[in-house]
């Protein structure tokens, strides 16, 4: 038998021509084929060769320093995890350095986040040229982390602000558009991500957020939900795995979720003691007559439970309207709340801005003539208004039972006093930032940075 070197147990791996400084290594002689920890792996061609792109995280609990590699690709394997589930894996071949010997090594590509160690040395690799001491390591010398540190420094990027993630549906919409100019004008990386487009792998190991292509969505220090109705449950969801992943989430999936359903608002705010018009929710036909007249009669508004931005919110002139309106409803198995209708109002409510706990703007809405809803989207006009100091105590209260870091709430004045109609979890900014010529989308992003203790 030839003489064989010795080696640990783990030992530094560098693999010169991928970029990797350094890597520490398993020695797994159980193993056949050595392999490294890589993700979002794409084949392509070169000249009329395959290759491979991927990303590896080199460091040992690390999963947000990333580099890309490529390297030449030179099988697909059907390989056995340690947990003895098959899997297809593509291989490369590179040169690897371990002390001062470097030779050619296969290497298999896969997802080792849940592993110890980013990359395993086995028996190909180690096969007429070294000999393993389980009991020791790091026979062929080790690295200090300060070594670590100098030898990644120059791949680091100074992080200079936030890694921001707006979530939503269209980037077009004024609102987006203005908290991605926000978030950019403080320095902070944003990108804008569509509800639709993104997908969730559910495991206690290694949980995930993929976006449309496969590529998985990390290293985001906190996210901005704009979620629209249709999607709510969906977007809700997403909320709910970024929350898990340890992202800061500026509304959370429960308070978006509470904030929809107008029926439980209504209930959590009657057992805050924040006063509402008057609200009536039944199920049978049967009683509707008996609901109209729970509500003082007509003329009343009749809502659907998930309405937003006056949409599915209908007014109903006369009792014999009301009742055939409600009905209709009932009879697709379409839940609605019937409301007291605020005469009084004439067409105008309030509507103030709500971040973290402080009304940073106010408007007073009016509908178009002949409308009753004073709903900017449907041709309101917006005026600034200086609110009470009671209708300021109430949008609070609101906000704070719901549990939103970010509301819109809208307040109506009655003979009785200041009575919330409802509280919007993705409030638009356009009227608003409009009518007072504040920077709402700014206080949004300086809101975010107060919360993860960022300076700028």
């Amino acid at each position: 038998m030839k003489d064989l070197s010795i080696i640990g147990s783990e030992e530094w791996c560098v693999f010169k021509e991928m970029g990797i400084p350094a890597i520490k290594a398993r020695v797994d002689s159980g193993a056949r084929t050595s392999s490294i920890q890589a993700t979002n792996a794409k084949v392509f061609t070169k000249g009329v060769q395959e290759w491979v792109k991927f990303e590896v995280n080199p460091l040992q609990d690390n999963r947000s320093f990333n580099m890309l590699c490529e390297a030449r690709l030179v099988d697909r394997r059907t390989v056995k995890s340690s947990s003895g589930i098959a899997e297809e894996r593509l291989v490369i071949k590179t040169p690897v350095t371990m002390g001062n010997v470097t030779f050619d090594i296969e290497l298999t590509l896969a997802n080792r986040d849940t592993m110890e160690f980013r990359m395993l040395l086995g028996r190909e690799a180690l096969n007429d040229r070294y000999m393993v001491n389980p009991a020791e390591t790091y026979y062929l010398g080790d690295i200090s982390d300060e070594e670590i540190t100098m030898k990644y420094a120059p791949y680091v990027k100074e992080k200079s602000g936030l890694r921001i993630a707006l979530l939503a549906s269209n980037p077009n919409l004024y609102s987006n558009k203005r908290i991605m100019e926000a978030a950019e004008a403080r320095g902070h990386e944003i990108v804008f991500l569509n509800v639709e487009h993104s997908y969730m792998k559910l495991d206690a190991n290694s949980p995930e957020i993929r976006y449309r292509g496969g590529n998985i969505l990390k290293a985001y220090d906190a996210i901005i939900p704009r979620i629209k109705p249709a999607v709510t449950f969906y977007g809700c969801a997403l909320i709910r795995q970024f929350d898990t992943l340890g992202v800061y989430c500026q509304n959370s999936a429960e308070a978006i979720t509470q904030s929809r359903d107008k029926l439980f608002a209504s209930q959590l705010f009657s057992r805050n003691d924040i006063h509402i018009p008057i609200t009536g929710f039944a199920k049978s036909p049967m009683d509707t007559k008996d609901l109209i007249r729970m509500v003082n009669g007509a003329p009343l508004i009749i809502k659907l439970l998930e309405s937003t931005q006056g949409k599915g919110v209908v007014l109903a002139e006369t009792n014999k309207a009301a009742e055939s309106v409600i009905n209709a409803f009932k009879s697709v198995q379409t839940n609605i709340l019937v409301q007291e209708f605020i005469k009084e109002a004439n067409g105008q409510d309030i509507r103030c801005f709500v971040v973290d706990g402080k009304v940073v703007a106010s408007i007073q809405r009016q509908a178009e003539k002949g409308e009753f809803r004073a709903n900017i989207h449907q041709g309101g006009k917006a005026s600034i208004i200086k609110i009470t100091p009671e209708e300021k105590k109430l949008a609070l209260k609101a906000s704070k039972v719901l549990n939103l870091a970010v509301a819109g709430v809208d307040i109506i004045r009655s003979n009785k006093g200041p009575l919330l109609l409802e509280v919007n979890s993705s409030p638009g900014l356009e009227g608003i930032e409009n009518a007072t010529g504040k920077d709402i989308a700014n206080i949004m992003i300086m809101a975010i940075e107060r919360k993860l203790k960022f300076r700028n």
